[in-house]
């Protein structure tokens, strides 16, 4: 079974058909990139799939799940995480609280007992090891470059896998506009 399974998805703007029946499917581990021009329906897709918009037509399955009707944060507390091609972190934490955030919100929704303590810090040193921002855990994103920032965004991603562990099958990270 897909992680996300996408059946005949359609949006309009008024009279303007922005996506019209589209199907697609994406196993667990998966990559796969939307290649279009201005103008093709990529970012409209990917705000469908994660709730920012609403689709006419359709459904939208997560981890057999379906989510229609969901909003954004509902889809994130089940796995499903969006990216920004411009990083937003928060600019007044640390860059390990911005991991915190998130793992605390998203993971500690679902899992119980919730992660607190050493197990959190850990993880958190975890996702900055493994995107090679260990050393600055205790800079402010401000002191980052523009790499490291995506660095940051893909670890704040990173968190939001159910159980908030590496490797779980049920993370999705959808990157848009």
């Amino acid at each position: 079974m897909p992680l996300l399974q996408v059946t005949g998805l359609s949006k309009r703007f008024g009279g303007f058909v922005a996506l019209d029946g589209i199907d697609l499917a994406v196993a667990a581990g998966e990559r796969v990139g939307l290649i279009g021009p201005n103008g093709s329906g990529k970012s409209t897709l990917v705000n469908c799939i994660c709730g920012t918009l609403v689709n006419e037509t359709g459904t939208v399955r997560f981890a057999g799940e379906v989510v229609d009707g969901l909003v954004t944060h509902e889809r994130t507390r089940r796995g499903m995480a969006r990216s920004f091609q411009l990083p937003r972190p928060f600019g007044t934490l640390t860059v390990a609280d911005n991991l915190r955030v998130p793992l605390l919100y998203t993971v500690n929704a679902r899992r119980r007992p919730a992660l607190r303590g050493a197990e959190l810090e850990a993880r958190c040193i975890e996702l900055l090891m493994l995107v090679g921002l260990a050393e600055k855990a205790a800079n402010l994103p401000r002191d980052l470059t523009q790499v490291e920032m995506r660095k940051l965004e893909l670890a704040r991603r990173r968190t939001e896998a159910p159980d908030g562990r590496r490797g779980h099958g049920r993370a999705l990270a959808i990157g848009g506009r």
